[in-house]
This record gives structure tokens, C-alpha cells and sequence, in this order.
């Protein structure tokens, strides 16, 4: 079996939220600019140092995302920030020291969407199911 040449990523198999910038184009906006991210939950971390602050990393088809949510921003959409496996979230951008960060405004559970990312009747991911049926390039459909 050859290696394909042609990325999956860039069929982008599972569902992208309307409007919402990839991981690797935020260094395109300016800081403090307005922009909307999605993405799996990776990481929900609350240090007990950060006065009541959460930081959420995102992670969609082309890498991570920081996300940063005040005291304030967690009380209005907590059960979103607790429970949601895949975000959308809008907010401000803001780097610092080659870091970039998404400062949390809005956050929208977007769970629901990973349901059609499942292949009818074979419990496997879209991508999964093109790279099985995927021979040297040739679709076996």
C-alpha cells in the first residue's frame, strides 16, 4: 500500500462550524481582534493560583488552540465549559511572547456535532472509513 500523497485534513471530513478561524490562521488577525475557534476539548485546567480562571485547550484538524476564561465568562456558560466535549468560542486574540490565546467571550457547546462524524452502521469516524476503503488511491466504494 502506498503513502497518498493528498492530506485527509484537507477534505475536512468532520463538520466545520460556520465562521470559525483553524488553528493555524490565528496569527492572521490582529490582537485584540474579534474571532470565532472550534474544537475538541483537550485540556480544562483551573490552578488554584489563577484567582478563578480556566484555561481550555481546543484542538481541531490543523493543531491548538489556548483559550482563557475569566471567573465571569465560566459562570455564564458553565455547563458548556464542564461538559462540552467540542467548542465553539468566541472572544479577543491576544499574544504574548510568541503565545497566542483566544480570551473566552462566548462559548457554545457544539457536542452534537461529533454524532456525524460517525459512519452509519460501522461506529467509525468518516476519515476512518475513507482510509479503509481508500487502496493505493483508488476508492473500493
Amino acid at each position: 500500500m502506498q503513502i497518498l500523497s493528498r492530506s485527509y485534513s484537507d477534505a475536512r471530513p468532520w463538520p466545520r462550524p460556520p465562521a470559525c478561524l483553524r488553528a493555524c490562521d490565528l496569527g492572521l488577525p490582529p490582537i485584540n481582534a474579534r474571532v470565532a475557534v472550534a474544537g475538541l476539548v483537550i485540556l480544562r485546567q483551573r490552578p488554584g493560583t489563577a484567582k478563578g480562571v480556566i484555561f481550555i485547550t481546543l484542538e481541531d484538524e490543523t493543531g491548538v488552540v489556548n483559550v482563557i476564561v475569566w471567573r465571569n465568562i465560566y459562570e455564564r456558560f458553565r455547563r458548556a465549559v464542564v461538559a462540552g466535549r467540542l467548542l465553539r468560542v468566541t472572544g479577543r486574540m491576544q499574544r504574548a511572547h510568541d503565545v497566542t490565546h483566544v480570551l473566552a467571550e462566548q462559548i457554545e457547546d457544539i457536542s452534537p456535532l461529533l454524532d456525524q462524524l460517525l459512519s452509519e452502521g460501522t461506529g467509525r469516524t468518516v476519515a476512518a472509513e475513507r482510509r479503509t476503503n481508500d487502496i493505493d488511491g483508488y476508492q473500493t466504494r
